[in-house]
Formats: C-alpha cells, structure tokens, sequence
C-alpha cells in the first residue's frame, strides 16, 4: 500500500485550506490517495466553520494518516499558529507556511509520506519574513539538498493531459532573460526532463521541442541571433547526449493540436512563453511537477486567489489533479526501487 501523501499548509489566508477541506468531503467519489495536511488544526477549524463544513478532523502522526482518512481529515499538527483571516495575508503565519514545507520534505525524506504536494504560498508574504529562494521549486532543492547531502537540479514542469510545458527561465523579468539563458541551462534542464519523463512518467524515449527565445526563433539571426548561438548548440548537446531534441522552433506554431502531438514535453525559453499556452488549454487542471528532485512534488497550478478565500467559490480541480499525479508518480517511483515486488 502506498504511504499517504504529504499536502502542505500554503498560504494561510489564500485558498489552500478551502481546497483541502472540499477534496477531503469528495474523497470517496472522486477515489482520492489517501494525504494528511501538515497545518494548524484549529485554523482549519475556523476554516471549515467558516465555509458551513461539519468535518471531523484527526490529529495524526503521518503513519497512521491512511488508516484515519476513510473516517476524518488526517493533520499533523504544526504547532505553530496560522491565524491570517481569508483574503487578508499576514506576516505572523509566514512561520507555519514555512514550517509546513520543512515538514512535508522530512516527512518524505525520511520514508513516511510517498510525496509532496503544496498548497500555494504568498511569496511576497515569505520574502517579508526571511524567504530566500525565489519559489517553492528552489526552495524545495535546498531543503533537499540540507537533509540528504545530494545536490538537485531543480526543474518547474507544468503538466496536464493536453500538454507539458517547462519554462527554462522562471520568474526573472523579461528584459532580464537574455542575459540568464545559457546552453548550460538549456542542455541541463532538458536532461533532467527527459530523464523524470523516462523514470516517473514512464515514457521510453520522451520527445522535446525546444521553443525558440525570439520570433520565428530568430529568423535566421535577422530577429536576433541568441537562438542560432545559444538555444541551437543545446539542442545539438542533448541530441548528442542521446536525447530526442528538436529545434529551435518558432513558439507561436508549436501549441495547436497537431503540433502538440509531435513532442512530449515542450522547453520554453521564459516563463510566459511557456504557461500561456498550458493556461490556456488547461486552466483548471494542469499541475505544477518539480522534476530532478529525490522525491516526487506536485502542486496546484494557481495561486492564493485571496479574493474568495473562505468563500467556498475556489475550484479544486487543480489540487484534485496535483493530488492524482502525485499518487501516480510515487507509485512508479516505489515500483523502481522494488522491481521484483512489481513484478509479483
């Protein structure tokens, strides 16, 4: 049986909590993995109070959170206060956002949860508390990093059934993404894509486009030449490497359904180039993956949306997916380290 999975806190005040506590009271009819939240319970009290929701909630340790979730909302509490109002972020319940990662990673380092998911955060709520990094997928690699000694290459993949996208450079301005985008930084995140593609999505021989930075990716170096002297030497270095790469492709004509159906993951060179398209095809339901860490992580893709915290109106289609491919992604990780077990 595969061990629950670790759901964070978020953001206090944002929509975390209202997500939680609506996929929990759907668990049998939407045949969820079991998961425990690693929070505050008696703000999820309040939360659930608020929203006019008569669910039991169990204080748990993390082992015993599968057996208790049939019967109630497994929490491991965090002994730490998170007592922000819905809608109204608040620095004194940065601690237990924070705390909540820290715990979902040793809880998962350690062997006792299959998986990470997070509720969104408030960066700029975490910055004005001492966050350094600047979002969860670096975040969740440092972590990694100080609990196992191993270094990651972290990587932001948002997936969904109509299309994967992976931004090469994240949340830089744009004027700022020339100077940051490297063949080093190209060729490294696509290996670490094609290899989790390979090893937790179980594709044989994944397939990436490579967008190019410019329009009609350079149009051979009249629209600028950072495609022909950065973006092409990285795809020729990862098509050396063994990896099926092309490009580098003009973005405007690479995410209609044909096109898609071409590649298994597309790499784009800046962030809007590449959630665009997926927000467009799969707003409700597509899911933040962070690929090259030791575990697996997924995450909604949306964020706090404090003007309907503590309303009831948020959908949870996005954590409902986050939560299943997590599950998912988990399974075939475990299947990996005990092949005879999967065999039987």
């Amino acid at each position: 049986m595969l061990r629950p999975l670790a759901l964070t806190l978020g953001e206090p005040a944002g929509i975390g909590p209202d997500l939680t506590l609506a996929v929990w009271q759907r668990r049998n009819e939407l045949k969820l993995p079991p998961f425990y939240i690693i929070a505050d319970p008696a703000a999820l009290e309040r939360r659930a109070k608020r929203l006019g929701l008569a669910l039991p909630i169990a204080v748990v340790e993390p082992k015993d959170a599968a057996a208790r979730f049939a019967q109630a909302l497994p929490v491991a509490d965090l002994k730490l206060p998170a007592n922000a109002e819905p809608g109204v972020p608040d620095a004194t319940s940065a601690p237990a956002a924070i705390a909540s990662i820290d715990r979902a990673v040793a809880d998962v380092t350690a062997g006792v949860a299959s998986a990470v998911v997070t509720n969104p955060i408030a960066k700029s709520v975490l910055y004005r508390s001492g966050f350094a990094e600047p979002g969860h997928t670096e975040y969740l690699a440092k972590r990694s990093f100080e609990l196992t000694g191993d270094p990651a290459w972290p990587v932001m993949m948002l997936w969904s059934p109509e299309v994967a996208v992976v931004p090469v450079t994240i949340h830089l301005p744009f004027k700022d993404v020339p100077a940051h985008l490297t063949r080093d930084l190209i060729f490294e995140t696509g290996r670490v894509v094609a290899q989790d593609l390979t090893k937790r999505f179980g594709i044989a021989r994944p397939r990436l486009a490579v967008a190019g930075l410019n329009p009609h990716a350079g149009e051979d170096g009249t629209l600028g030449n950072e495609d022909s002297s950065i973006v092409l030497p990285a795809i020729e270095r990862l098509v050396a490497d063994g990896i099926d790469a092309r490009g580098p492709l003009a973005a405007d004509s690479m995410f209609h359904e044909a096109a898609r159906k071409s590649y298994d993951a597309a790499l784009c060179m800046y962030h809007d180039q590449a959630l665009i398209p997926i927000k467009t095809l799969a707003f409700d339901h597509a899911v933040n993956v962070t690929l090259g860490l030791p575990f697996v992580r997924t995450s909604p893709d949306h964020g706090t949306a404090f003007d309907i915290a503590g309303t009831g109106k948020a959908n949870p289609s996005s954590l409902i997916a986050a939560l299943r491919l997590a599950a998912q992604l988990a399974l075939k990780d475990e299947q990996q380290r005990t092949p005879a077990a999967a065999a039987s």
